[in-house]
């Protein structure tokens, strides 16, 4: 969210404006907005405007621009310098207009709804409701649709497991889902939610208590010429020994009452040993067939579970799309750098590289003791998944702002580390609109091997193949299979087995 910075050193003889608003709220993706106009104008030569998080405070002090002790997460962060007084004096003006500029909301007598119950009373024929609202804000909105007998997605991220429960538990005895909390990704009849990839309609509904993960299959089905019915995300915990599977099982019970549903598939991240062996006996009394696709030491390889599925469905397996990239020397000792968007696929490459590699350590490790913390810039076998909730607080998801991958892209660069770079790239509705187009610059310039895992279809907005050509042409080997890139590039460096 951040225009080009100059030198901290240097700040201390150029204009700067830092200050703190408090009783301001306003959505991450508005202020990465408002942060990448300001950014663009002429004499700006740093900008952050952001809540002030710790994570958002630490780049703010990375730019040299650290507001004054005491700042709360709660509070507006704005920081500019510019190249004379008159330039920040306007840019700190247009950061005003933009916060408090609101869309035309028609006639004055058209008063919004206050709660989301209110809101569904006006709109008796809405079967969902989408609540994303600051976490911890989330459960009485979405108890409001639960009350008025709806299903309810939750894109909210940070709400505490036991208003996850308590949610949860209230959907079921009202016989309706809840979809998260921390939902990205679901399609519902037909209708695309979050972070949704544009797929042909078909006969398999996936249950998925992970978002890139769910892409990465539903784009591979509709590759294969396989649609899918409903995509239900689960949120990420929902398989965890706390929250047991309750929508889980709910959306497994739905699935099985859904008419255009032939096969189920369960997609998620390593879940718990009890909870899957709970889910397990629930799907074996089904009548619909289902087919898992959860990660594990076992079973590390999401492709690999989409190819069983098709075969089991009479349906041949294709050729994945690739493109080939640029012929950069691997250089000796390379180790693996893996920064990712998505948290399953993150997870999904530390499975299938851990048993060539040994130890990878990450900010989402696979067993505790490789916990990398906030060190990005760890030498050795590295996974990062810019997308865990630690890294988004008051600032917008990795598929849609890609600041701190370029970051730490740049940093790799700078560090003279023998590597082999692993990234994901993401399509799809919400995302941003050219991945391609940020990525690329600094992709051009890496000395190293750049391998892409590009989860998306020729449907998508951005379409598959355009965005493929244009990562390749910064020198990227292009897959449309997460674990297959995965796997070039532990053969590129040598390990692969």
């Amino acid at each position: 969210m951040s225009a080009p910075t100059a030198a901290a050193g240097d700040l201390q003889q150029v204009p700067r404006h830092v200050s703190l608003r408090s009783g301001v709220y306003a959505d991450s993706v508005k202020l990465m907005q408002v942060s990448k106009a300001i950014g663009a104008r002429e004499g700006v030569t740093a900008v952050l405007v952001a809540m002030a998080t710790p994570l958002n405070l630490e780049l703010a002090a990375g730019m040299g621009l650290s507001p004054d002790p005491g700042a709360k997460p709660d509070q507006l962060l704005i920081a500019l310098t510019a190249t004379d007084d008159a330039e920040l004096t306007s840019a700190v003006a247009a950061v005003e207009a933009a916060l408090t500029a609101r869309e035309d909301r028609g006639s004055a007598q058209a008063i919004p709804s206050r709660t989301v119950g209110a809101a569904l009373d006006e709109e008796p024929e809405t079967p969902l409701a989408i609540v994303s609202v600051p976490g911890p804000y989330a459960v009485a909105e979405a108890m409001d649709a639960i009350a008025a007998g709806r299903s309810v997605l939750v894109f909210s991220d940070g709400v505490p497991v036991e208003h996850e429960i308590a949610l949860k538990q209230a959907a079921h005895d009202a016989g309706v889902l809840v979809m998260g909390p921390d939902c990205g990704t679901a399609i519902v009849a037909g209708v695309f939610l979050g972070f949704a990839n544009v797929v042909r309609p078909g006969p398999v509904g996936l249950v998925a208590a992970s978002g890139t993960g769910a892409q990465q299959v539903s784009c591979l089905l509709d590759t294969a010429g396989v649609g899918v019915s409903h995509v239900l995300g689960v949120g990420g915990r929902d398989l965890s020994a706390a929250v047991g599977g309750l929508a889980t099982l709910d959306a497994l019970r739905m699935l099985e009452e859904d008419p255009a549903t032939e096969r189920v598939l369960l997609v998620s991240k390593p879940p718990a040993p009890e909870v899957a062996e709970r889910v397990s006996a629930a799907s074996a009394g089904l009548s619909t067939p289902v087919s898992s696709a959860a990660l594990s030491a076992d079973s590390p390889d999401l492709t690999a579970a989409v190819e069983a599925l098709l075969r089991d469905m009479g349906v041949a397996v294709p050729t994945w799309p690739t493109r080939p990239g640029a012929d950069r020397a691997v250089p000796a000792g390379a180790v693996l750098k893996g920064f990712y968007s998505g948290g399953t696929l993150a997870d999904e490459a530390m499975l299938v590289a851990a048993p060539a590699l040994g130890d990878v350590r990450s900010n989402t490790p696979l067993r505790p003791e490789l916990d990398l913390g906030a060190d990005f810039a760890a030498r050795g076998h590295v996974v990062v998944d810019f997308g865990d909730d630690a890294l988004t607080v008051g600032r917008a998801h990795p598929m849609i702002d890609p600041t701190l991958r370029l970051e730490a892209i740049a940093t790799l660069a700078a560090s003279g580390e023998p590597a082999v770079l692993l990234l994901d790239v993401v399509l799809g509705h919400g995302a941003d609109p050219d991945p391609a187009g940020a990525l690329a610059p600094a992709l051009r310039d890496l000395q190293v091997p750049v391998v892409v895992a590009l989860v998306g279809t020729e449907g998508d907005p951005q379409g598959w193949s355009a965005q493929a050509d244009a990562l390749a042409a910064a020198g990227a080997a292009v897959f449309a299979s997460n674990s297959a890139a995965t796997r070039h590039a532990l053969d590129l460096i040598g390990a692969s087995k």
